[in-house]
């Protein structure tokens, strides 16, 4: 059949199962959603206040459901917007295909209305991108996004069509959907020494990554971690793997990650790493790095090993294959000795309940109490984002969202919009501080406008609180630019938006306005008033070690 540009876009989709897309609509793009609007039984397009948004929107329905998110955006401006959105996608590995609409291909070069060159500002930060030149390369260019952002390590595609392609006329045939290229592991010799390393050690380890989530090898390394009896440490991006009351989950690595956690791996022998980058949030001294361990380092990207942290072994290829093979050559365990040692490696940090304040950890706890263990957290970046990753009561990898790789401030608020729309969830609850909740609350007329109960909980410092927290222990109490004091009402702004809103001071009221705003089922933001003197702890400076852990 004969079809234009527009109506084989819609085609295509449809062909790879996408029902939901986000954007907003521009001149360059009119078509296509002229073609949407056709299709509107079909897939359902959630316009939201800002391209950023829509981005963030498609990253959040791709991370709680496991499908490719989607996301359209006019030319220019409209192009740009999407970039902080694609950047966050690909330094955490999400499936995305971005379609932007751009000037007709006569007008490209010639600094037209509207024109920007998109691709190549995306080029650092997709795993591919496309200009459509001519109409008959459309289907198979669209469908080869779909398939390099599910195959292998995942991430953001982006296809720039300009506006005479989406107008003009050729023959379309369907085609099925498309799935992932598996990358698939065979060096069983090698796999076979790898066991051997685990079973003869005294001091294992299992440090994990959230390419675990992206594999889905959470519940072959829950039952080695039981099996062999290893303790087990995590980056904030893969909290939820293992349940945060399984004894043998240490919880958090790297700077504000916990003191047992980061001494164990200090002090190991063998160190079995699996979908992590070592990033400068764990490895904070790569050269020092579990210098005492013979390192194991399996993961699907070939370009991550040895960039940072050295390994003694790697294993490429996809986590879930290789766990699955490595599984049944792992004996059964026990390390007695090591976890009495461990154990003498745990510290609390103290905090005080007991004077009338409101303190982030009370916070994570009656949102934990309340939301049970299907509630579903997305958090913006900064001292909230730490607390909720230390505090929640993770028991799903894949209900806990949040932007770890590039830190994205505004991430929050459209993640957790796409999370509800792409599950369903009765409740979904935006962690955020004050900081980054400025950002992009605008958000909030897309959760008002389609009636989505996201509770949007607002730790509020009157300051950017990490900023502040590194210039009080770095620059000797030198506040620059991280005191905003803005004295926004959120109450009558989540009013003025048309949603219902709270302001709290203590855990008794917060309580009570969570209790309520769930009962609403609509969007709701609650103020959370914390001392601005609040700290993440403990902490580890930035190239520090163990050596360095700050308490206080």
């Amino acid at each position: 059949m004969k079809l234009n540009g527009s109506e084989i876009l819609v085609k295509v989709l449809l062909e790879n199962e996408v029902d939901t897309i986000f954007g907003y609509p521009g001149g360059a793009v009119l078509n296509i959603y002229d073609a949407l609007y056709k299709n509107s039984d079909k897939i359902t397009h959630i316009i939201t206040a800002h391209e950023q948004g829509a981005s963030h929107a498609a990253d959040g329905y791709a991370r709680a459901t496991g499908k490719t998110g989607v996301v359209l955006a006019t030319s220019g401006p409209g192009a740009t917007n999407l970039v902080t959105g694609i950047a966050t996608a690909y330094m955490d590995s999400v499936p995305m295909v971005a379609i932007t609409g751009n000037v007709g291909t006569s007008l490209i070069g010639r600094d037209s209305f509207q024109e920007v060159y998109i691709t190549g500002i995306t080029m650092p930060i997709t795993k591919h991108n496309f200009v459509v030149r001519d109409i008959k390369d459309l289907a198979d260019i669209l469908r080869k996004a779909f398939k390099i952002a599910i195959s292998g390590r995942p991430g953001p595609v982006l296809v720039d069509i300009p506006k005479d392609i989406t107008a003009a006329v050729t023959e379309y045939e369907p085609q099925p959907k498309q799935t992932a290229v598996k990358y698939n592991f065979d060096e069983a010799k090698n796999l076979e020494e790898v066991a051997e390393i685990i079973n003869n050690a005294k001091k294992p380890v299992i440090f994990f990554g959230g390419g675990v989530k992206n594999s889905g090898a959470g519940e072959i390394i829950s039952r080695i971690v039981k099996k062999a009896n290893i303790p087990a440490t995590h980056t904030m991006m893969a909290a939820g793997v293992l349940r945060y009351d399984m004894p043998e989950n240490l919880g958090l690595l790297g700077m504000h990650g916990s003191a047992v956690a980061n001494k164990t791996v200090n002090d190991a022998d063998v160190v079995l790493t699996i979908a992590s980058r070592f990033s400068d949030r764990v490895a904070l001294a790569p050269d020092k790095f579990a210098k005492k361990a013979t390192m194991i380092h399996i993961d699907i990207d070939l370009s991550e090993i040895d960039k940072n942290v050295k390994s003694d072994y790697h294993l490429i290829g996809d986590a879930e294959n290789i766990l699955s093979k490595l599984e049944g050559l792992i004996k059964e365990n026990k390390h007695d000795e090591w976890f009495e040692t461990i154990n003498s490696y745990r510290r609390d940090i103290p905090y005080s309940t007991g004077d009338g304040k409101l303190h982030p950890k009370q916070v994570m706890d009656i949102i934990s109490e309340l939301a049970g263990e299907d509630g579903l957290y997305v958090t913006d970046v900064g001292q909230h984002q730490m607390w909720a990753a230390q505090y929640l009561h993770h028991v799903k990898a894949e209900n806990f969202l949040t932007s770890g790789g590039l830190g994205t401030m505004g991430y929050g608020y459209g993640a957790a919009i796409g999370a509800q729309i792409g599950t369903g969830r009765s409740h979904v609850f935006h962690i955020t501080g004050d900081g980054s909740f400025h950002m992009n609350m605008n958000e909030a007329c897309t959760a008002v406008t389609y009636g989505l109960p996201v509770i949007s909980i607002c730790l509020n410092n009157r300051a950017l609180g990490m900023v502040r927290q590194w210039q009080t222990v770095f620059y000797g109490k030198r506040y620059a630019a991280s005191e905003p004091d803005r004295v926004t009402d959120y109450v009558k702004v989540a009013e003025g938006f048309g949603a219902k809103g709270y302001s709290c001071s203590t855990a008794e009221e917060f309580r009570a306005a969570l209790e309520d705003a769930m009962k609403s089922g609509g969007p709701a933001w609650i103020e959370c008033k914390i001392d601005r003197e609040e700290k993440v702890l403990p902490m580890i400076p930035g190239g520090g070690t163990v050596d360095d852990i700050m308490y206080e």
